[in-house]
């Protein structure tokens, strides 16, 4: 056998310990305690899966419990996608418990509403009365890009990130609406994208991806390619996130779910509508929650975005209570291929199920 072929599984392997080794891995128990038997195998999962990744891989696990965590890159402000329109149900729930309006509140659809995506408000006439109700699940069933921002305009932007300053801090990027979103990612390219209207979201959106996308820019704005200010949509997304819009570290972004984990947040009712939402989302079958046992409940919000992703979510056993359960929040960069994405969060949880946090104490 050849003297260098059988150095190969040598060399695979030292990298391999190397990538374990220096993974930005960490573990903390309340107090100071010693770390349990749990936080000590998800450490060594998560370098694992984090080495096999090919982008970068944010993780935070908190075992509410408890007070155990286990964080990767946590700290670090991460992209959050959709993941953001939990703050805007939350925000809009408080207004419930307030008194100050109700679910069965109906509110009439704008032209200017319109914004490109998933989700069944697209195929609502301008001018049709929906409720409340119907826009929060489309929201978060659905991930309904118009129902979030027609509920943007009814609750106000401002108050969604003044209810996320009041339970997480300053941390957390100001949330935008998701139509700006695509404009102040394209005015990378050019100032006039501010202005686009749903037409021509659309129909950049219709346009494909990659450079056909740049071009369908170029004609919608009426704007010479050569007076563009990014080379492509790579250039422009990575000067867009630099902005820290709609960004935060996952440590702090989660305790939004822990808020309403613990009822510090929503009145029970509300609480038990958002979680009970947010298990029935049609969205994330193929992240987290593939790896988790069919008998753990899991009630989570994805986002998804160019060479983006996220997942982030509550996990409860049977009889387990809100405030007794498991977040786990992941976020990605980097990687265009989707599925690398949701490969890595399948494992993610795989090796939070497999880790023992989940176990009874005895």
């Amino acid at each position: 056998m050849d003297q260098n072929a059988r150095t190969l599984p040598s060399l695979h392997l030292i990298c391999l310990l190397l990538a374990l080794t220096i993974a930005p891995v960490r573990a903390e128990s309340p107090d100071g305690e010693e770390a349990p038997q749990w936080t000590t195998q998800l450490t060594t999962r998560l370098a694992q899966i984090d080495a096999n990744y090919p982008g970068e891989l944010g993780v935070y696990v908190k075992d509410l419990s408890s007070g155990e965590v286990v964080g990767l890159r946590d700290m670090e402000p991460w992209y959050l996608a959709s993941t953001v329109k939990v703050a805007v149900a939350i925000t809009l729930l408080e207004e419930v418990d307030a008194g100050r309006t109700s679910l069965n509140e109906r509110i009439v659809l704008e032209p200017l509403d319109y914004v490109d995506g998933a989700g069944e408000t697209n195929w609502q006439e301008p001018g049709t009365a929906v409720t409340l109700q119907y826009l929060f699940d489309q929201m978060l069933i659905h991930s309904d890009n118009t129902a979030t921002d027609v509920l943007l305009r009814y609750l106000g932007t401002d108050t969604v990130n003044a209810m996320v300053r009041r339970v997480v801090g300053l941390g957390v990027g100001r949330i935008t609406t998701l139509a700006d979103v695509r404009r102040y990612a394209y005015s990378e390219f050019h100032p006039d994208a501010m202005h686009l209207a749903p037409k021509g979201l659309f129909a950049i959106r219709a346009s494909g991806y990659g450079e056909d996308r740049v071009a369908a820019l170029v004609q919608v704005l009426g704007v010479p390619r050569a007076e563009f200010n990014a080379p492509d949509l790579d250039a422009a997304f990575d000067r867009y996130y630099a902005t820290g819009l709609n960004s935060a570290p996952l440590d702090q972004y989660s305790e939004l779910w822990e808020a309403v984990a613990r009822g510090d947040l929503l009145s029970p009712a509300s609480a038990t509508l958002l979680l009970s939402t947010l298990e029935r989302i049609e969205t994330g079958d193929d992240r987290i929650k593939a790896g988790l046992p069919s008998s753990v409940s899991f009630a989570h919000k994805t986002g998804t975005q160019h060479r983006r992703a996220c997942n982030i979510g509550l996990a409860t056993t049977p009889g387990q209570a809100p405030d007794e359960g498991v977040i786990i929040a992941a976020c990605t960069r980097g990687s265009l291929n989707l599925s690398e994405a949701e490969a890595a969060f399948r494992a993610l949880g795989e090796a939070v199920a497999e880790s023992g946090v989940f176990a009874p104490e005895s």
